[in-house]
């Protein structure tokens, strides 16, 4: 597994690296590529235990949607406007997301407190198995330069197309 340290410490270039790779790829579609992205997602996690890394947890925050705050206010006896003022901020896009990282439900051994309830965007993440690679390679770009299982599988696309 990549060094979750070894990302941290080159994000932007990764991000540059994998976003000229990736958007090249993309313009190219070639076919299947959705599907081989899933099949290279099952072989990364495979290899790679979450509970190891957090990275995501870590450095990230997943975006809350309505239905995810919803329940995370019941789950901790809160109205739901109690719980955004307490963890949640309205981000440049309109979106919910964390005031501060590390995740504040994030324990010292990577495990999730609310795991069983924990947002959608949580259940999904990187989202190389439940977004078509075709439609959310801006996602995939910057999720590459933190999950090691995306970065994982960018870079067994770069091996296979080569680097542009």
């Amino acid at each position: 597994m990549i060094d979750p340290a070894y990302l941290n410490a080159r994000t932007r270039k990764l991000e540059a690296e994998h976003g000229k790779f990736i958007r090249r790829l993309k313009k190219r579609h070639p076919q299947g590529i959705d599907d081989e992205v899933v099949q290279l997602d099952e072989l990364a996690f495979s290899k790679i235990d979450c509970l190891a890394c957090a990275n995501c947890c870590k450095t990230i925050s997943p975006v809350f949607k309505e239905r995810d705050i919803t329940r995370l206010s019941a789950h901790f006896k809160l109205r739901p406007a109690i719980f955004t003022e307490k963890y949640l901020f309205l981000d440049e896009d309109g979106d919910y997301v964390l005031k501060s990282t590390p995740c504040p439900f994030l324990e010292t051994d990577n495990k999730c407190s609310i795991y069983e309830i924990r947002p959608a965007a949580c259940r999904s993440y990187p989202h190389t198995a439940t977004l078509k690679f075709t439609k959310s390679t801006e996602l995939f770009i910057k999720n590459s330069a933190v999950c090691p299982a995306a970065y994982e599988i960018t870079q067994a696309l770069r091996k296979k197309y080569g680097d542009g």
